[in-house]
């Protein structure tokens, strides 16, 4: 009779507590993504090189005061476009950035610094009229 009456005050208590459970907050992401994912999509579509770099630097500025932290690829993809618009100062920054907040992209950021440093070089060369 005891067991009886602890079950029915203990039962209800534990489904609650169950209920509550279930009603907590997700756990919150690490980077807010932005239109990071879209931008990369229309990059490999090929569209506007402007377009989506104003669109990812206004999300830069939203992640900032936002306080979180943008996605590993974020800096390098948005390297990748000031280098195809010709900014090479804003594109070793963004490689930089990259390499310095997500270190395991080290060796990709250097390869792509490099490339971007070869690729400066040919072009002075041939506007030089020198070989390249």
């Amino acid at each position: 009779m005891m067991e009886t009456r602890l079950v029915r005050r203990v039962f209800p208590a534990l489904v609650f507590a169950a209920f509550l459970s279930g009603c907590a907050t997700p756990p919150q992401s690490l980077y807010s993504w932005g239109s990071y994912e879209s931008q990369v999509y229309a990059h490999l579509k090929g569209e506007s090189r402007g377009a989506q770099i104003e669109a990812l630097e206004r999300d830069q500025e939203k992640i900032a005061a936002s306080g979180k932290t943008a996605p590993p690829g974020f800096y390098a993809h948005l390297g990748l476009l000031y280098a195809e618009i010709g900014d090479d100062a804003k594109a070793i920054a963004s490689f930089e950035t990259e390499k310095a907040r997500f270190p395991e992209a080290a060796a990709y950021m250097n390869f792509l610094l490099k490339k971007n440093e070869k690729n400066r070089k040919e072009e002075k060369g041939e506007k030089e009229g020198g070989a390249p």
